[in-house]
């Protein structure tokens, strides 16, 4: 496993010593997964305790759904929703929060009050003042690849090569963070599994995590939990791919993926520690 580090703000996360599992925190009524769970703030700062003690590394706190045929909300609504629980849980010492927005206004609101990374599923592409907005705030962000937009991307969508064509985006929207002063060492890279992707195009990309990673030169963060390419695999439904997803992040891991954005936090710590064991041991004949 490689050894680099992840600065985000005054904090550094080592993705070198193990895997870093990020818990998803949806504070919507219409999430793929678990829309209406966790909108009401008190339930969602339960369910953020809950999954720091199950030990995840980070909250992904998201007040916009990015499901497949999702319609956008006002910045307004998104920071009704995410700020009393960023301002909630930013308390904590222990948790790293990120806010999982595309729009330069929520991040930055969730950055003043206490937020340490952006997860913009544009690849910081989306809303011009978001580079800025990074930069003052020296956050960490997560630059996620997706063909279209929520609402349309899975509208059969189309590559001649998606490893080459992925890899090209998010060396582009490294290249472009730097060049507006963000320090690389503040950025991971996400291929945005399900984001625009067939399921052939999920595989390949899983497949070539390594290439991704060399070609923009950051580390990768990997998505797969509950996502519908799993079911399409397993017949199973969104409630039943814990097996397939956890097979999915195993490999993921094996191929140098750094960093699991996950709903399940248990298991995948759980799998995460045995598959960075595993990883580093010595085998004797």
């Amino acid at each position: 496993m490689t050894r680099t580090s992840w600065h985000v703000r005054e904090r550094s996360i080592d993705l070198g010593a193990r895997t870093c599992v990020m818990a998803v925190l949806n504070v919507t009524p219409d999430s793929f997964s678990d829309g209406g769970r966790y909108i009401d703030p008190e339930a969602a700062i339960a369910r953020a305790r809950v999954m720091l003690e199950e030990g995840a590394d980070i909250i992904d706190i998201g007040g916009e759904s990015s499901r497949p045929g999702a319609e956008p909300v006002s910045p307004h609504e998104e920071l009704r929703r995410v700020l009393p629980v960023v301002r909630a849980l930013a308390g904590i010492p222990e948790i790293t929060l990120s806010i999982d927005t595309t729009k330069a206004e929520v991040a930055d609101a969730a950055l003043a009050a206490g937020a340490h990374i952006v997860n913009d599923i544009s690849g910081l592409a989306g809303d011009p003042g978001m580079l800025e907005v990074i930069r003052r705030h020296r956050a960490g962000a997560v630059i996620m690849h997706m063909q279209g937009s929520p609402g349309t991307m899975q509208h059969d969508p189309r590559y001649v090569d998606v490893v080459a064509e992925v890899s090209e985006f998010l060396r582009d929207r490294v290249a472009a963070a730097t060049a507006r002063g963000i320090d690389a060492s503040s950025l991971v890279i996400d291929p945005g599994i399900g984001f625009g992707k067939t399921l052939e195009h999920n595989i390949a990309l899983l497949k070539g995590i390594r290439v991704l990673r060399e070609s923009a030169g950051r580390p990768v963060l990997i998505g797969v939990s509950r996502k519908r390419f799993l079911g399409a695999i397993t017949g199973r439904d969104v409630g039943d791919r814990l097996a397939a997803g956890l097979g999915a992040a195993a490999f993921a891991i094996m191929q140098g993926a750094s960093v699991m954005r996950v709903h399940d936090v248990k298991e995948s710590c759980d799998l995460a520690r045995m598959i960075d064991r595993l990883n580093r041991q010595q085998v004797f004949a």
